[in-house]
């Protein structure tokens, strides 16, 4: 199994899972060009996707969507809540099918776990997606780490984890105060602060890749990111890398 990101940022998010007999995509944030063409540059067609995982409704994650479903005709996962955000945005679906964010299905040869994350959204799920024994596990778009999260997270084998802003570059940002307030609350988004408190408390004896995403380009920098991430796990982990928005990052294999 392998993974790579097309972009990871406010402009747009999608992630790719490769099992070899099963492909799928999760968010598409892009327009179908731009998502096709940064699909070739990972050498995979649009026609190979098997599905898509839908983690949460805001734009950056689902702009591309609908037009690459019905163009693929491929299914879509996705909950209740951000099925009925698509429909009353007049967003057509060939094949929806619902996520229970409580209970695991399966894609072809890959196992997914939807699980709950609390952030400004409809009903927010992030995936953990796994082979055999061998899981990824996949956390952005997340105000704060719960019990919970820390207990699908542990033992995982490779994690993209949001690393989205710098606590003392966001609170000197010339963003408004009620925006400051909103990416930092409960249902906001990941510092770095809090992703290396997360990798602190999860057993990593079986992680191999870490790759911080959803990175701000106002409020964090990437070296801030590896230098926090390195002090912390760089013992255990053998590979840390960045995701940037335009260019995403490259396959990461975990078998």
């Amino acid at each position: 199994m392998r993974f790579a990101s097309l972009g990871s940022g406010s402009r747009g998010n999608a992630l790719v899972v490769d099992s070899g007999e099963t492909k799928l995509l999760i968010d598409c944030g892009f327009s179908l060009r731009m998502t096709l063409s940064r699909l070739a540059r990972l050498g995979i067609s649009g026609e190979e996707i098997t599905a898509i995982l839908v983690t949460h409704e805001h734009s950056d994650h689902i702009a591309g969507v609908g037009r690459f479903a019905r163009h693929f005709k491929v299914p879509v996962y996705l909950t209740h809540g951000t099925c009925g955000f698509l429909r009353e945005n007049d967003v057509s679906l060939p094949d929806p099918r619902l996520v229970d964010g409580h209970s695991g299905f399966r894609v072809g040869d890959l196992s997914i776990t939807p699980y709950t994350v609390p952030h400004d959204a409809r009903e927010p799920v992030q995936y953990v997606v796994s082979r055999g024994q061998v899981r990824l596990g996949i956390l952005t778009d997340c105000g704060v780490v719960t019990p919970h999260i820390l207990e699908v997270l542990d033992g995982a084998d490779g994690l993209v984890l949001e690393c989205n802003h710098d606590a003392g570059m966001l609170a000197g940002s010339a963003y408004p105060a009620m925006l400051k307030r909103r990416i930092a609350g409960d249902f906001g988004h990941l510092g770095n602060a809090q992703s290396v408190s997360l990798l602190e408390k999860i057993d990593r004896r079986r992680l191999r890749h870490v790759v911080a995403a959803h990175l701000s380009e106002e409020n964090n920098h990437p070296e801030l990111v590896v230098a926090a991430l390195t002090e912390a796990i760089a013992s255990d982990v053998p590979e840390i890398s960045v995701a940037s928005q335009d260019e995403g990052f490259g396959w990461c294999r975990l078998v």
